[in-house]
């Protein structure tokens, strides 16, 4: 049991980083068909950005069910941190950054200040190049000092 939390922990750290990479290489580089109207809004509730979440939705769905098939085995602790990343993905940026749900709107906490700000940065970019703070939860320390002094 201790290993399956282990594992589900330590894949959900992992996502952070593959998110991170999916962000700038595909999503700023082959994927910017799909990710430009999230940086270039348009008035419709979805984007054609939302398609992304297939890019881990559809492994994390395999793992679960072929380590269920296979007695409960690693694959579905694997799976379980993949979409334990993704629902903090929904509700961080969706929800709360972007605010596509009336949830969290009086959120004042210096880490999701941080958040907040650090995505601002990455929005001031409307373009696929000169892209920053790719990441999600892992935020630079100078937009933590930034929310500090603004407390």
């Amino acid at each position: 049991m201790i290993i399956h939390l282990l594992i589900v922990a330590a894949t959900f750290f992992v996502m952070e980083f593959m998110a991170w990479f999916t962000h700038k290489y595909v999503m700023h580089g082959l994927g910017w068909y799909f990710h430009k109207d999230h940086h270039q809004p348009t008035k419709s509730v979805f984007e054609k950005n939302d398609i992304f979440f297939l890019i881990y939705a559809i492994p994390s769905w395999l793992l679960i069910m072929f380590g269920m098939m296979n007695g409960n085995d690693y694959r579905v602790s694997i799976g379980t941190g993949i979409a334990l990343y993704g629902i903090a993905y929904f509700l961080v940026h969706e929800v709360f950054i972007h605010q596509r749900l009336p949830w969290f709107k009086r959120t004042d906490n210096v880490y999701f200040r941080a958040i907040r700000k650090a995505h601002k940065v990455h929005h001031k970019h409307l373009g696929k190049e000169d892209g920053e703070c790719f990441g999600m939860l892992l935020v630079p320390m100078k937009y933590f000092r930034e929310a500090m002094r603004n407390t």
